[in-house]
Formats: C-alpha cells, sequence, structure tokens
C-alpha cells in the first residue's frame, strides 16, 4: 500500500511517495535526487518528539504514518547537523503583514 509524507526543511515541503516498508535510506535516496544533498548529509527527525529517524529501520518500524511530517536537517561545514528549522504559514504572513507589504 503507498503512502506520502511530508518532508519539511524551512520554507520547503517536499511529497515523497513511499510505503511502510520503504527504510529510511530509501526516503533519503529519493530526496538525494531532489535536494542534490548526499545521503550521507541528511538526517530526518520527527519535529514532534525530536525523534531521529535510523537509516537502516522502515518507515512502520518507527511508527511514521501516511501524512506524517518529517524534517529534514542537513550536516554543515563542521560535520555537525542544522537544527530542525520549520516556518510555519502562520509566522511567513505574520512577518509579510509587519513589513507592511500588500499582495
Amino acid at each position: 500500500m503507498d503512502m506520502y509524507i511530508r518532508v519539511k526543511r524551512s520554507k520547503s515541503t517536499y511529497f515523497i511517495r513511499c510505503k511502510p516498508s520503504d527504510k529510511i535510506i530509501d526516503i533519503k535516496q529519493k530526496l538525494q535526487e531532489i535536494t542534490d544533498q548526499p545521503v550521507n548529509d541528511q538526517r530526518l527527525v520527527l519535529p514532534g518528539t525530536g525523534e531521529i529517524l535510523e537509516d537502516s529501520e522502515t518507515l512502520a518500524d518507527q511508527k511514521v504514518d501516511n501524512d506524517a511530517v518529517v524534517a529534514l536537517t542537513l550536516r554543515k561545514d563542521d560535520n555537525e547537523f542544522e537544527e530542525v528549522s520549520i516556518v510555519r504559514p502562520n509566522d511567513f504572513y505574520q512577518s509579510r503583514d509587519a513589513d507592511g507589504a500588500n499582495w
């Protein structure tokens, strides 16, 4: 059975078609095709719990359900990973309103 997950990073969202039996490494390979970021430089995190998804585990093993949101962080120059950063639409609209921008 196919499912979708939403992979978010900053202001970007990637919709990935997958199966519960797909391993996290498979998801990272799909993301590499989209983002040009090497698999080893990607980390997938569940935003609610901060749990890091393990490459060798499946989506089902890690309780990632259909339409789940997963955060993508990338390795920085100092070999550490970025903090999870997801801009919510409300944050965006508030900042646009504060700037006095016209739509």
